[in-house]
């Protein structure tokens, strides 16, 4: 039974951006105003992953409007934008970086969830300049504590050398289910960064259901510090040739205790067929309850 601290974490379940022209067909109501669909899906879902922040700056008054567009205890998680993470040699992303977080993201206020830092899928892994990055982002903005997550995207990341600088600086570690980049679910951070990206567009709600029976058992045993068995990890050097293949085929049944605490945990359908994202993302919020 999960203790008072797991039931105070949150789990989340999302999706990435709210502009898409086929959910006007199937996840929208027939003649909802463009300038409405933010309030729509806020109020279905309980995060949306903002993607617009990868490709340039936005202005402060949008954040805010997307505040206030939002209830209460909605939680946005920003893509931070691309010229900090799409660079031959990150540690000269200090400048980027700044103006990333200085550009209003404070706006949100309560409702500044997780800063996602996703990097190209050819960065390879280099020690001393992915640690030179990681010491460029601060623990707050304006007075707001900030978490990080970190979705690598190249298979040198595989290496207990990366997870042990993810975890000095309290970074999380984007567990990504995919057929394209690399698959590990182990735990640097305070939180559970998941993006799920595997819908099918012959399937009602994108995913199978026993699919989404082992996501919604994935995500209670994250939020109460357990770890899901039969997910492939780095620490245990068992990630596979082909990491995402263990990872559709894996069934947890059971977790096993580690030292982590719980931890809030994010989980987004993105990518795949895409219009099935919001069905998807609502078949696993009705599994969680």
């Amino acid at each position: 039974m999960a203790g008072a601290a797991a039931q105070q974490k949150q789990i989340r379940v999302g999706i990435g951006g709210w502009t898409y022209e086929p959910w006007r067909n199937n996840f929208y109501p027939e003649g909802l105003a463009h300038a409405r669909e933010l309030g729509y899906a806020s109020r279905q879902l309980g995060s949306i992953e903002i993607n617009g922040t990868f490709y340039g700056s936005q202005k402060p008054a949008s954040f805010a409007r997307w505040r206030d567009e939002t209830p209460d205890d909605f939680v946005f998680s920003l893509k931070a934008v691309r010229y900090a993470t799409h660079r031959k040699v990150l540690a000269e992303a200090g400048d980027s970086v700044r103006r990333f977080l200085e550009s209003g993201i404070a706006e949100l206020d309560h409702k500044l969830g997780p800063i996602l830092w996703q990097f190209a899928a050819t960065k390879r892994f280099e020690p001393e300049d992915f640690e030179a990055f990681l010491a460029l982002l601060p623990p707050r903005i304006d007075g707001l504590p900030l978490r990080h997550a970190l979705d690598v995207r190249h298979e040198s990341f595989l290496t207990p050398q990366y997870l042990k600088l993810a975890r000095k600086y309290r970074c999380a570690t984007v567990f990504t289910d995919s057929d394209t980049y690399p698959s590990f679910a182990d735990s640097s951070g305070d939180l559970v960064y998941a993006r799920l990206m595997r819908t099918d567009a012959k399937l009602k709600h994108g995913c199978a259901p026993k699919a989404l029976d082992r996501w919604a058992d994935c995500a209670r045993q994250w939020r109460d510090g357990l770890e899901p068995t039969g997910l492939p990890h780095i620490a245990t050097k068992s990630v596979p040739a082909s990491a995402s293949a263990a990872v559709s085929s894996a069934v947890p049944t059971s977790a096993s205790p580690t030292s982590a605490q719980p931890r809030d945990v994010f989980m987004f359908f993105i990518s795949g067929a895409k219009e099935k994202a919001p069905a998807a993302a609502m078949a696993l919020q009705q599994r969680l309850g």
